[in-house]
C-alpha cells in the first residue's frame, strides 16, 4: 500500500496539506514515457484515487468539489484519466492553501509590525481549540440532516480558522461567528445538535477568555450573549 496508517491519520490532522502530499506521492510513483506507463502505476493511481473519492465524500476539504472520472477504458486510458484527476485536485489544494497562507502572512505580519492590536492565547488553550475544530469537523461532516450548502459553509468556515489560528491574532470575529452557527445548527437539528453546539460554546469560553483578558476585565466577568440559558424563567422583580 501506498499510504499506511500513519500516512492517512496525520491527513486528518491538516487535511488540506494532507491531501496536497497525497497528491504528490501519487504522481511521483507513476511512470509516463513515450505514452507508456510504467508497471504498477494503475494500482497506485487507484489507491490515490480511492482514498481521494473519500476524503471528498467526507468533506474534510471543502474546496475539493471536482466531478470523479469514470475509470473505464483500457489500462492506458484509466491511468491517463486518473492521472489527470489527481493533477487537477493538487491544483485546486494548492492553489486553497496559498489564499490561506496569504491571509495568515498579512496577519501575523500585522502583529510583528505592531500595526494592529493582538489577542493572545495561552500555549494550553491554543491546543485545545485545535482539538475541538478538529472534533467540530467531523461532527459537520457527519451531520447528514444539514442541508449541503450549510454544511460546506460550516466547513469552510473552520478549515479557514485552522489554517489561521495561532498563539497571537489580529482579531476573534471568526470565532464569534461560530456562536451564531451554533444557533442555526440548534434550530435545524434539535437536540441532535448538541455535539457540535457543545464544541462551539467550549471554544467560545476559551475566545471570551482570552479577550477578556486583552480587555484587561475582571478574571470572573461572564459571556454577556451566553450569560442566560434559553428556557429559563424571566425575572419578574
Amino acid at each position: 500500500m501506498l499510504f499506511d496508517d500513519e500516512f492517512i491519520g496525520s491527513l486528518r490532522n491538516n487535511p488540506l496539506r494532507g491531501t496536497i502530499l497525497l497528491c504528490k506521492k501519487a504522481i511521483d510513483n507513476v511512470h509516463h514515457e513515450n505514452g507508456e506507463w510504467g508497471d504498477g502505476s494503475l494500482q497506485v493511481l487507484l489507491e490515490a484515487y480511492a482514498f481521494l473519492v473519500e476524503i471528498t465524500d467526507a468533506k474534510l476539504v471543502p474546496s475539493l468539489q471536482l466531478q470523479y472520472p469514470k475509470v473505464i477504458g483500457t489500462e492506458s486510458i484509466a491511468c491517463m484519466k486518473l492521472f489527470g484527476y489527481i493533477r487537477d485536485v493538487l491544483s485546486v489544494c494548492e492553489e486553497a492553501e496559498a489564499s490561506l497562507f496569504i491571509e495568515t502572512l498579512r496577519s501575523r505580519f500585522k502583529l510583528s509590525l505592531g500595526t494592529s492590536f493582538a489577542y493572545e492565547f495561552s500555549q494550553g488553550d491554543l491546543m485545545r481549540v485545535q482539538v475541538l475544530l478538529n472534533e467540530l469537523r467531523d461532527q459537520i461532516a457527519n451531520a447528514t440532516q444539514l442541508d449541503k450548502e450549510h454544511q460546506q459553509r460550516l466547513l469552510h468556515r473552520l478549515e479557514k480558522l485552522q489554517a489561521e489560528i495561532h498563539k497571537k491574532v489580529s482579531d476573534l470575529d471568526r470565532f464569534w461567528g461560530l456562536v451564531g452557527d451554533a444557533g442555526v445548527v440548534l434550530g435545524k437539528l434539535g437536540r441532535d445538535a448538541k455535539p457540535i453546539v457543545d464544541r462551539i460554546h467550549e471554544i467560545a469560553a476559551i475566545v471570551w477568555r482570552t479577550q477578556s483578558r486583552a480587555e484587561e476585565l475582571p478574571s470572573d466577568a461572564k459571556i454577556p450573549t451566553l450569560e442566560n440559558n434559553a428556557g429559563d424563567e424571566p425575572n419578574e422583580d
